[in-house]
């Protein structure tokens, strides 16, 4: 018999859906606060602060997705012990990573 559940991730698993779903809505919040300055001539350094605020929230939600996809996704393709799925894994964790730290 075929499991046909769709699959948990591990920012799911980790009960941690909820956690950064409200920190998306204020990291939106901020980027239409950002849209507010622009739009009220505010001085430049104070939007580059909020620019800057904005991206370090949206990398801590990263980091935090990734953790979670290491801890939950990746390992439990590697206790598997299916070679095939590990490898996958972990190719797709490599280039998760190269496409983030690029972007640095």
């Amino acid at each position: 018999m075929t499991d046909t559940s769709p699959p948990v991730y591990g920012y799911v698993a980790s009960k941690g859906k909820e956690a950064l779903r409200k920190r998306m809505h204020r990291i939106e919040g901020q980027v239409r606060g950002i849209e507010g300055m622009i739009a009220g001539d505010r001085y430049c350094i104070d939007i580059l602060t909020q620019i800057a605020a904005v991206e370090t929230a949206l990398e801590a939600v990263a980091f935090k997705i990734l953790d979670d996809h290491v801890s939950h996704c990746v390992a439990n393709a590697l206790a598997s012990g299916d070679e095939a799925v590990a490898a996958e894994k972990s190719r797709e964790l490599l280039e998760a990573v190269h496409r983030f730290t690029r972007t640095r």
